[in-house]
């Protein structure tokens, strides 16, 4: 039998996952979870998702709009065997206990703290730990690009310390509240960042520091990492690592990948739907040691890269897959990530 799954918020985050979950075939979507009737609610009824609201008080505003309504996310919650809450941030403590109170699983995202399910999922780092647990996180999406690229130094080289800054970008492309900005901003100001004690919820013995400044810019976030290891290696052993490792895709200079704009135009090339980049994208011609420290860049699509972590964490925590590195590879061809 399929999995049972909810999305409970269908933004940014909520529809490209319940797209992911719907792609699988050991999973399906019972039903989204929308506050008010928008273009998006239209599209998933048109996808053949059946729309939910989180009380009655809702249902009216989607009958004007005539948009169908399956009914409420109470009602929702008797059908699933697990909920993929991509509600704003903040809002975790109240939908746990919705969750809890009718038995259901729950996936929160980045946005909400580690203390609200007391464990920080990434496919790689700690799949097995995932197994069979009532809550689960997905860390952040830049959490989630550090921990993929500092994972495979610590388990092969040893990381001694890592610092890295974070040009992050101001706001999605349909950010229309936060609108344009024409400055850098120190954000925040005190280091560090919560970036890197956010990978030490998942990688708790590295030593990491983060400064992240905020940029006039919507397209990718951009990480400048510096690592002190603790074997000697080359940048090829380093750019060998990284091409074996499932989610982290390697560009070059010299085929004019220069920016996150031309990052984002190779997603939109490779066919991807939404123009989504699910991997890191690091610059291969980046990887560099000098004076024993490895740097490098990396951009990570800030709307997108944490979508097939939340499909293999409904894989571990309802233990359809034990096995980390089957459920990574099914999701990733199920998503058509080559």
């Amino acid at each position: 039998m399929k999995a049972k799954v909810a999305i409970n918020g269908y933004g940014t985050i909520g529809k490209r996952v319940a797209d992911a979950v719907a792609a699988q075939d050991d999973m399906e979507i019972v039903g989204v979870v929308k506050t008010r009737p928008s273009f998006e609610a239209r599209i998933a009824k048109e996808k053949g998702y059946d729309i939910y609201t989180p009380s009655e008080e809702n249902i009216a505003e989607f009958k004007k709009s005539k948009i169908d309504v399956s009914g409420t996310l109470n009602e929702l919650l008797g059908k699933v065997d697990i909920v993929v809450d991509a509600t704003p941030g903040g809002m975790g403590e109240e939908y746990k206990k919705l969750y809890q109170k009718h038995g259901v699983k729950a996936i929160w995202q980045g946005g909400e703290d580690h203390e609200l399910t007391g464990f920080s999922f990434n496919s790689e780092a700690n799949y097995q730990d995932a197994l069979g647990r009532d809550f689960a996180r997905v860390v952040s999406c830049n959490t989630t690009g550090l921990v993929r690229v500092l994972y495979p130094l610590e388990t092969v080289f040893g990381v001694k310390k890592a610092r890295v800054t974070l040009m992050r970008r101001a706001a999605d492309p349909n950010d229309i509240k936060t609108g344009p900005i024409n400055s850098l901003i120190p954000d925040p100001i005190k280091l560090p960042s919560h970036h890197g004690p956010d990978v030490n919820s998942i990688l708790h013995d590295i030593d990491i520091t983060t400064m992240a400044v905020k940029t006039s810019t919507t397209l990718m976030h951009l990480h400048a990492i510096n690592v002190e290891l603790k074997q000697e290696c080359s940048e090829a052993d380093v750019q060998g690592i990284f091409e074996k490792r499932p989610r982290i895709r390697l560009v070059s200079s010299k085929d004019r990948i220069k920016s996150t704009a031309e990052a984002m135009e190779y997603a939109k090339d490779l066919g991807r739907p939404r123009g989504d980049m699910w991997e890191n994208v690091v610059w291969k011609d980046s990887i560099a040691i000098n004076k024993g420290e490895l740097y490098f860049f990396q951009a990570i699509h800030q709307e997108s890269d944490v979508v097939p972590e939340n499909v293999d964490a409904i894989r571990a925590l309802l233990e359809i897959e034990k096995d980390g590195a089957k459920s990574i590879r099914k999701t990733n061809k199920a998503l058509g990530m080559n």
